[in-house]
């Protein structure tokens, strides 16, 4: 595989300079999977417009989807940003490497969430419909179905999107989740 550099600012058009000018102002710094994406014109702002659109899912729910299916893919990146962000909205180590497992013994409704998560990525789409099942008597609903499919979708872009370049980790890394649940 070749090797894929993490564009700076001058390498980018002048849409995706914006955006890192953007970004930088939000975040203090441009993460280098945005800055990845920004090797094509209009995927980065396409990616950012996917993953912050209005969802029936709060940003603790989402991180829930994020971890999991990090997980499965064995996503190194995303497990790092997604293991800070989950501390930004309230999990703690232990919660955070559970809910990488697909599981969340500490709340019924994150545990249904955490396990369809793991199991529409595992399964590419075609959930098991006891844990479908479980999701909705949980308390979950069909529109929360439809946007954690979404949001599944969108976690796997980023995903592959590591996989493929190797870009570095610019996160603190996550546990390996072998050496922590041990």
């Amino acid at each position: 595989m070749s090797t894929f550099n993490v564009p700076t600012r001058e390498e980018v058009s002048s849409n995706n300079q914006a955006i890192f000018d953007n970004l930088k102002s939000k975040l203090g710094f441009v993460p280098n999977l945005y800055a990845t994406y920004a090797h094509s014109e209009n995927a980065l702002g396409n990616y950012l417009a996917l993953s912050g659109a209005k969802t029936s899912l709060s940003a603790k729910e989402k991180e829930v989807v994020n971890l999991a299916v990090s997980q499965v893919n064995n996503c190194e990146y995303c497990l790092a940003a997604h293991t800070a962000i989950g501390k930004m909205n309230g999990f703690n180590d232990e919660q955070i490497l559970e809910i990488r497992t697909g599981s969340a013994s500490f709340d019924t409704k994150t545990n249904a969430l955490a396990a369809l998560a793991k199991n529409i990525t595992e399964n590419r789409g075609r959930a098991d419909e006891s844990v479908v099942n479980n999701f909705f008597d949980a308390g979950y609903n069909k529109e929360n179905l439809v946007d954690t499919i979404v949001l599944v979708g969108d976690k796997t872009i980023s995903n592959y999107l590591h996989s493929t370049t190797q870009i570095p980790v610019d996160f603190p890394a996550a546990p390996a989740l072998e050496t922590a649940l041990v």
